[in-house]
């Protein structure tokens, strides 16, 4: 753990002989302050060229303070030794329909004529300032079924209205590839469902203005709050969700997309621990090359009541067609479940697929070039000469 809180809630996390460990990341100088930030929406900027580094987009989410963020960064790595990754952070600044402050909606890259544009969908935030009262004060409600466009190299931002989409959702999957985004199920607020959506969005990048599509697609599934892995160039694995607020999803579906067009079948059961079948709320992330990570409440029998159980479920990658349902560890956690509902839990994790490992050398040895440098943090500020405040003691609220 680090010296001082961990102001921004990121850290890296590395499973070595079935034990799970944290470390926290540290950030240049330049970088901006990241808050800890639930439910944002997160994709991966991979470069143009195999030198470039893969960059991460993070959008939204709510704060400590129950606030929803408006803001987008990039999350790039700058650094890395045996023992500790530095990495920049970006807050960007966006000009024209920029999209409000939200939670519970995704972010996605399509590719078009050699450009990309981020792609901004669904979500909930706050009821309007003017409607909020002392008693409706953290009502939520869908956001309006926008999509946005986003261009990272000037920042500009661009609403579309599109017919085919008249309910608002969160809580969705998306599935991008190449200029094409496909939306599957998702939960609407308004109408406590989960409907079996099913959206196909092209987006074209001519040299004007850019050209945004939906279709309506029969086939689609339902469920909130499912996780994605990528198991080939073109298929990918839906796993856990809820398919009612109070009801786990447990069977898992093939997502294969050719073309323009996408096929989604129901694949084998994984052999679920009993734990797993029995509880009411799980959360996990995806941990790329077709693993995921999933965690679920400890039994409330043990000493430590808040304690969770994690399992690594394995959707091909290095074993073919191969699902196996592990338990690899237990964490305390501290989190404060807050005003939270079950089918908003399953997004807690995020990992990228270049920083959940460290030195591959079991053996913890100490490079001094390792420690912090707390001159270089980025989130310490110089107060005035008549300050009083004992910086030894400070931390970050």
């Amino acid at each position: 753990w680090p010296k001082r809180s961990c102001p921004t809630g990121v850290f890296l996390l590395d499973l070595k002989k079935n034990e799970l460990k944290l470390k926290p990341a540290f950030f240049s100088k330049e970088s901006c302050y990241l808050p800890p930030l639930r439910y944002p929406a997160l994709c991966a900027l991979n470069g143009k060229t195999e030198s470039e580094k893969c960059q991460y987009v993070i959008h939204g989410g709510k704060t400590p303070n129950n606030e929803l963020s408006d803001k987008i960064y990039v999350l790039d790595m700058v650094c890395k030794t045996s023992k500790k990754i530095t990495f920049s952070c970006t807050e960007k600044e966006l000009v024209g329909d920029v999209p409000e402050a939200r939670y519970g909606h995704t972010i996605n890259i399509v590719h078009s004529r050699g450009k990309s544009m981020s792609v901004i969908f669904g979500g909930r935030s706050y009821i309007p300032l003017g409607q909020r009262t002392t008693e409706k004060w953290n009502s939520v409600v869908d956001c309006m079924p926008h999509v946005f466009l986003v261009d990272f190299e000037f920042g500009c931002c661009t609403s579309y209205i599109l017919p085919e989409l008249q309910d608002g959702l969160s809580f969705h999957v998306s599935i991008a590839r190449n200029d094409t985004i496909y939306i599957l199920g998702g939960h609407s607020l308004e109408n406590n469902i989960r409907p079996p959506n099913l959206y196909r969005l092209k987006i074209d990048l001519p040299l004007g203005s850019p050209a945004v599509s939906c279709t309506i697609l029969p086939g689609g599934i339902s469920v909130s709050s499912a996780l994605v892995t990528q198991t080939g160039d073109k298929e990918f694995v839906i796993v856990g969700g809820y398919q009612c607020d109070n009801q786990k999803r447990l069977v898992c579906n093939t997502v294969t997309l050719e073309d323009n067009n996408i096929k989604i079948i129901e694949r084998e059961t994984p052999d679920w621990t009993p734990d797993i079948k029995h509880c009411k709320i799980w959360f996990g992330s995806d941990m790329s090359n077709g693993s995921i990570l999933l965690g679920i409440p400890g039994d409330n029998r043990q000493l430590i009541s808040d304690a969770n159980y994690f399992y690594i479920l394995r959707c091909g990658g290095e074993k073919e067609d191969e699902e196996e349902a592990a338990q690899i560890c237990s964490q305390t956690s501290t989190e404060d479940p807050g005003d939270s509902t079950p089918f908003e839990d399953s997004e807690e994790f995020c990992f990228s697929a270049e920083a959940n490992r460290f030195d591959d050398d079991d053996i913890d040895t100490y490079n001094e070039d390792d420690e912090e440098d707390e001159s270089e943090t980025g989130y310490w500020i110089t107060c005035s000469a008549n300050c009083d405040i004992d910086i030894n003691t400070w931390v970050p609220f």
